[in-house]
């Protein structure tokens, strides 16, 4: 199990960004939350098989049709997760 905190930066709030990754990780089966952060990036933390959390940041880097992602920033992240919410805090 493999679980990681993302910060996403570019233009990724307003386009979409935290449904489209909500969905794309229950694809995957990938577990965790994904939340606007106050300075204009998105903020995530994913978890789950080592292939699974690969294949959604793979994903992040492109997001969907209407972001432009500059960078991801990766770091080690603790704790369990059952399911993804997006979150609105």
């Amino acid at each position: 199990m493999k679980t990681l905190h993302l910060r996403i930066h570019g233009r990724v709030q307003g386009v979409w960004y935290r449904e489209s990754m909500r969905r794309e990780a229950e694809r995957l089966n990938v577990a965790g939350w994904v939340r606007n952060a106050p300075d204009g990036s998105v903020e995530a933390v994913v978890q789950g098989s080592a292939a699974a959390v690969g294949a959604l940041i793979q994903w992040a880097r492109s997001g969907p049709p209407l972001a432009q992602v500059e960078r991801i920033e990766l770091d080690e992240a603790h704790g369990r997760f059952s399911g993804f919410e997006k979150r609105v805090d």
